[in-house]
């Protein structure tokens, strides 16, 4: 469908780029640039609603492969939706060789620069550089000196770059430990290649994948390993940190396992992945944490998100680390300064792409020049990692705040530069309406290191203000992303195999390769939790029925079976006291306010708000041995979640709808657990904690309603509110045309090993697992977790439904059954902690022997 003029229109009446700054999109108002015609064109003949419809598809496309980022001290942070713009960012192939020389020459340098500093130091003694601006800085590590370094130390290298009012593009920064941001800008490409497929491919845009090929091929080249395939992992700081999509995107799409700090080992010079089948050589480490966090028996002796020894190991060369330790000294702003005369030093030329106009305070002429032309200048930290070390526009203070700002600089001057600020050039961005609105970005650019030289990704990764007029283009700040287009003059050819885009979908929950014990811990848990979701879902349902039928038909027996659910309740989610403890016959009486907190206090051990919390939490730390369709299920399951909120009339029943959708989306992560994924050892985690929790939530359950015996009526209702909780009513009326009768309930729940829901069939299944698990003891030995489950099932199997439900005459109690139940209890926890034990809490700590 062809766009009206009107909507051609609407593309542009809005867009009015301020006028002291470059606009990327047009030469004058409604011209737009040669390289931009062709697309403009396509995105004219779209119009308003479509470019509208396809800003939700990109937002749709994010939110089902979970791409997220998450905002540090924002409560609203964690998880948030990734920003992405679906107009890209346009750039001339010409114009981008010349780019791309700049960028290769700038890491050049930038290389000599750190073999420099952590070797013979020549900058310093030839006075290119201060003595103090290296070592009176925390991104100079001490530890770090002379250790052994490749040619092309940096192995990835991302520029933050920005255009100038004359269309000079600069250098705003760069980063050089951990550059962060490639994975987004690939996601970015991947789904704007989806939702513009036809523009994508008219366009003649360069592909982003020969990027990552290099910078899988460079990794392998780091091994000291040179006879086998190398190791590589992903070294993370855990799922907190604000690109955690990114680590667990890069790590399935290069096929690299994901680690902290905690599943490696350094031990004999070397490091060692602490994993399920023994500990595994690690030969290279693409990190994601920052220099000094990453070994604290080196270095940040607080830092519990590196690897004790990690240090020793690569001066020993048993191990490579990409990029090396202490290369965040590069990215200080400082060295800005000196680097025109560091590269005439180096290259015998100036940098061909230019760094922004820079002044160390800690020399007497560059702290004058700064405090006398504060007022247009924009101060940084000379470190980054520091929290004040973001840009402080001098111009945007009031008078006493810059006359603080000048005290402070004047105290350390040492800490600061003052910069020149670059008004940034603008972009197009589609607004809410449809129509086209300039906003300020950059674009940070990637490089990777070859075996004589770098490859630059034919793109970036360009970021936007989040609202007009502002400077600022962090995304920690509100701002949006683009993809980047880079144009080809003519088709480019695909050469070579294509790593698949994106997540791959056949990843599944606990994938063979690599298993840490913390991935095993959290499959567990998930499991766990899982299971204890929907048990806790079923109960509440169960009670609110009977809750209902007591309304309508007030009887002694009713209120009795009512009782005994509630009371069940509170046992099983152990959320005392609840309906058990002091002042429980008021809350039998008026149960209401109980449930709604039993259902909605997320800070409340054991309610379903409070589970459902610790599933999301295992899921997240799982995130790349989830798959997208589990992933999706996920997503939905904690929007769901969301909205199960106390309403203000406090009756629970109003919360049935949402409680529905829960089990829903419960069922269907349970369904694909068990329909699609491999049968390896991360299932067996996955499925023993499923099992695990079942069983002893059943057997409590058991304990709870049946062990005491009930008038007729009551303990028929509470028999046919067992099955229902059970899953197992429409089974027991197919083999019994007589109302529900203790035996057989007991029968059909504890020891028909045909019921996927029966004690009998957790049991079984649980045993097997067990056995199969690695580190089994031979000689047809047991394990200590296989031992009581061995017991157990042995006890149940010996077991008849008759005398379980046979009554003592004296106590009213079905003793028989309470005994079992109370030692199946008892069996299943010590199966638990055995498993933790050996698997969890000490797994793999010994250390090999080596030579």
């Amino acid at each position: 469908m062809s766009a009206s003029p009107d909507d051609r229109q609407l593309l542009h009446e809005r867009y009015a780029p301020p006028g002291d700054a470059y606009d990327e999109l047009c030469l004058a108002p409604g011209t737009p640039r040669p390289h931009w015609a062709g697309v403009m064109e396509s995105l004219e003949a779209l119009g308003r609603d479509g470019l509208l419809a396809r800003a939700a598809e990109a937002r749709r496309l994010l939110r089902d492969n979970g791409v997220t980022y998450n905002v540090y001290s924002d409560p609203q942070g964690m998880e948030r939706p990734w920003p992405l713009d679906p107009l890209p960012l346009l750039m001339d192939s010409g114009e981008w060789a010349g780019i791309e020389t700049g960028l290769i020459q700038r890491a050049e340098l930038l290389n000599l620069v750190l073999r420099d500093l952590y070797g013979p130091r020549t900058l310093i003694r030839k006075g290119l550089l201060p003595p103090e601006l290296v070592f009176g800085q925390p991104g100079f590590l001490h530890a770090c000196d002379d250790l052994p370094l490749p040619e092309h130390a940096l192995s990835l290298y991302a520029s933050d770059l920005a255009r100038g009012p004359d269309g000079q593009l600069w250098v705003l920064g760069d980063r050089t430990q951990v550059p962060s941001g490639a994975g987004y800008a690939l996601e970015n490409r991947v789904v704007l290649s989806r939702v513009f497929p036809s523009l994508y491919r008219d366009a003649g845009v360069h592909r982003l994948t020969g990027f990552f090929q290099a910078l899988r091929a460079r990794l392998a080249a780091l091994s000291p390993r040179r006879d086998v395939e190398p190791r590589v992992v992903l070294l993370f700081p855990g799922p907190l940190n604000e690109t955690w999509f990114e680590h667990v995107y890069l790590a399935g799409y290069l096929g690299y396992t994901l680690v902290q700090g905690q599943d490696l080992v350094v031990s004999g010079g070397r490091v060692w992945l602490r994993s399920l089948g023994g500990l595994e050589p690690v030969d290279v480490i693409l990190r994601r944490v920052d220099d000094a966090f990453c070994d604290p028996l080196a270095l940040n002796q607080d830092s519990r998100l590196g690897v004790a020894g990690l240090l020793e190991a690569v001066r020993r060369g048993r191990v490579a680390v990409a990029n090396p330790l202490g290369s965040g000294l590069l990215e200080s702003p400082a060295l800005a300064a000196f680097l025109p005369a560091i590269a005439r030093h180096f290259l015998g030329q100036d940098p061909l792409l230019p760094g922004v106009q820079t002044w160390w305070c800690g020399e007497r002429l560059g702290r004058a020049h700064v405090l006398a032309n504060l007022e247009r200048l924009v101060v940084r930290s000379v470190d980054r990692s520091e929290a004040a070390g973001r840009p402080v526009f001098a111009a945007l203070l009031s008078r006493a705040e810059r006359e603080a700002l000048g005290v402070r600089i004047q105290t350390h001057p040492e800490r600061y530069v003052g910069q020149d600020q670059v008004s940034l050039s603008t972009v197009p961005v589609l607004a809410e309406d449809g129509g086209l609105e300039a906003r300020h970005g950059a674009v940070r650019a990637f490089l990777c290191a070859r075996e004589d030289d770098y490859v630059v990704m034919p793109g970036g990764l360009t970021r936007v203000a989040g609202r007009a007029g502002d400077m600022v283009v962090s995304n920690q700040e509100g701002g949006l992303s683009k993809d980047t287009w880079v144009l080809a003059s003519e088709p480019e050819p695909v050469a070579g195999p294509v790593l698949s885009e994106g997540l791959a979908e056949g990843s599944v929950l606990g994938m063979q390769a690599s298993l840490p014990s913390r991935v095993a811990e959290n499959l567990f848990w998930l499991g766990r939790y899982a299971e204890r979701a929907e048990a806790t879902l079923r109960l509440l349902r169960v009670a609110l029925k009977r809750r209902r039928l007591a309304q309508e038909l007030p009887a002694p027996h009713e209120d009795a079976a009512l009782h005994t659910l509630l009371r069940t309740l509170t046992h099983l989610t152990t959320c005392y006291p609840g309906f058990v403890g002091p002042g429980a016959s008021e809350r039998l009486a008026a149960p209401e306010a109980e449930l709604c907190a039993l259902i909605t206090d997320a800070q409340r051990p054991g309610s379903l708000r409070f589970t459902l919390n610790a599933l999301f939490q295992s899921a997240y730390a799982l995130r790349d041995r989830v798959s997208g369709d589990s992933w999706r299920v996920l997503a939905a399951l904690r929007d769901q979640t969301r909205g199960l909120n106390c309403p203000a009339s406090k009756d629970p029943e109003q919360l049935r709808e949402p409680m529905d959708e829960v089990v829903t989306r419960l069922l269907a992560l349970a369904g694909l657990a068990q329909e699609s994924t491999l049968r390896q050892t991360g299932w067996l985690f996955l499925d023993a904690g499923r099992r695990l929790e079942r069983a002893l939530l059943l057997s409590n359950l058991l304990r709870a309603t049946l062990v005491a015996r009930h008038e007729s009526v009551a303990e028929g209702l509470l028999l046919e509110a067992v099955l229902a909780w059970g899953e197992s009513l429409a089974a027991y009326r197919t083999g019994h045309r007589a109302p529900p009768e203790p035996s057989r309930v007991l029968d059909l729940l504890l020891l028909e090993p045909a019921n996927p829901r029966s004690l009998m069939f957790q049991l079984e299944h649980l045993e097997q697992h067990v056995r199969a698990l690695p580190d089994q003891p031979g000689s047809g030995r047991l394990s200590a977790a296989a031992r009581p489950l061995v017991e157990a099932l042995s006890a149940l199997r010996l077991a008849e439904s008759p005398t379980l439900a046979r009554v003592d005459g004296d106590s009213g109690l079905r003793r028989d059954l309470d005994q079992l139940l109370s030692r199946q209890v008892y069996l299943l926890s010590q199966a638990s902690e055995a498993l933790v034990a050996q698997y969890f809490a000490f797994a793999h700590s010994q250390h090999p022997l080596q030579s």
